[in-house]
């Protein structure tokens, strides 16, 4: 690969430069980061009139960058670097531009952002690879707005289930109907489903969302695997009663209940390093302050990178659970709202991301990603890869989200010599 810099770094060679700009990426993060439904803040969900503004900005950044780009089935932005002749079989990379409520600027965005600076790059250099490249903006991997998750990957990936086109949004307003809208046909989705033997391989770059690579001083790692995760809805039933006539021992308090299981979900979870479990959401009912709890809902999140971990996990929960119930006098049901195996990303593809990552002088970290991606349903088009980058503090789904400048510079040079010295015949 020829040498390359930043925009703006000292040049002492007399060698072909390849220019990367961070600014600029940096630069396009915050111009999408203005286009949001809160003043002071970033959200921008789902066929909303921000993703519209957000879609033809970054149409117009692929097409500056020597792409031929478009709108596709679902609303994903798409653009396409061809290879060294048409048509050829692509890398694909990319990450959301949907967030969450009050978001952060680099969730998803700078995955995008940062693919497009490469291609520029090279369309710079007017060099062609022996594949093509394909970046992609998934319209929905959040499911902020429909409670769905990975719409725009898993329509790509032909596993877009239909019957989500009737959830509603918080103002009653199906999917179908906002597909519409927008000026997308619900009926046409499938089209936007891509054929195995068209994508060599996915491959995203995106912010740590973690502490790991700060605390431990690097700029970038290399994913392993996207956690798998189970989560349930629990409800706890007692007996509400008068805070000061019913006597300790005769009482069966939902919320008393339901604390005693928040600290076996805790304590289950912290035994290995790699699990993690999070009750995010408790609603205590009726709510009075001389009223014994009578009923309790709350909601339990457990992720591991390893399927089989996960699974033992969520078995002893359920069983103390359960345990702490019967002890108890009351009653429990959980309902399972979500089953999710482990995205693991495909070694060949770990190693050519290490590759790139040691030709920079880095020590090559591995770690599991404890948030999910788009990857999690493109595994089921191609096999994935992952690097992530440094983030302060590990903040995410926060508006405090940020990135320096030079860590920024780093991956960039990173994913710009993965992209030329990727070789699909790496493959098993």
């Amino acid at each position: 690969m020829e040498p390359y810099r930043i925009i703006g770094a000292k040049d002492t060679s007399t060698r072909t430069i390849v220019t990367l700009s961070a600014q600029r990426i940096l630069d396009q993060c915050e111009a999408l980061a203005r286009l949001s439904e809160l003043d002071g803040g970033l959200t921008r969900v789902f066929l909303s009139r921000e993703q519209q503004a957000a879609n033809a900005l970054v149409l117009g950044w692929m097409r500056e960058a020597g792409m031929g780009a478009r709108l596709d089935a679902i609303g994903n932005v798409v653009g396409r670097y061809e290879g060294d002749r048409p048509g050829l079989p692509c890398l694909m990379m990319g990450s959301h531009l949907d967030t969450v409520r009050d978001a952060g600027k680099y969730d998803g965005m700078l995955g995008v952002v940062t693919a497009i600076e490469c291609v520029r790059a090279l369309h710079a250099r007017g060099k062609r690879l022996p594949f093509a490249l394909e970046v992609v903006g998934f319209a929905d991997e959040e499911g902020t707005r429909f409670n769905a998750t990975l719409l725009g990957s898993r329509a790509v990936a032909g596993t877009f289930k239909g019957e989500v086109l009737d959830n509603v949004d918080k103002d009653g307003i199906p999917m179908r109907e906002a597909l519409r809208a927008f000026g997308l046909d619900p009926g046409r989705i499938g089209a936007a489903a891509r054929r195995r033997e068209d994508v060599l391989a996915y491959a995203e770059l995106h912010i740590e969302q973690g502490p790991v690579l700060e605390a431990e001083g690097l700029p970038v790692g290399v994913v392993t695997a996207i956690n798998g995760a189970t989560r349930f809805a629990v409800e706890v039933g007692g007996m509400a009663g008068h805070a000061g006539t019913v006597p300790m021992r005769l009482r069966q308090d939902a919320l008393a209940a339901a604390a005693e299981c928040v600290l076996a979900i805790e304590r289950r979870c912290a035994a290995e390093p790699e699990l993690v479990g999070t009750v995010g959401k408790l609603e205590c009912l009726p709510g009075a302050v001389n009223v014994v709890p009578g009923k309790v809902r709350f909601t339990i999140d457990i992720r591991a990178p390893r399927d089989p971990m996960r699974l033992a996990a969520v078995d002893d929960v359920l069983g103390e659970m359960r345990a702490i119930a019967a002890r108890r006098g009351v009653q429990l049901n959980v309902t399972k709202t979500h089953e999710g195996g482990v995205a693991a990303c495909a070694p060949w593809l770990m190693d050519q991301i290490g590759a790139a990552v040691a030709a920079e002088g880095i020590a090559v970290r591995e770690l599991p990603s404890g948030a999910g991606h788009d990857g999690m349903a493109i595994i089921d088009l191609a096999d994935i890869g992952m690097l992530f980058v440094r983030c302060e503090k590990g903040i995410s789904h926060n508006p405090a989200e940020a990135i320096t400048l030079a860590d920024v510079e780093t991956a960039a040079r990173v994913w710009l010599r993965f992209i030329e010295q990727f070789d699909p015949s790496r493959k098993p």
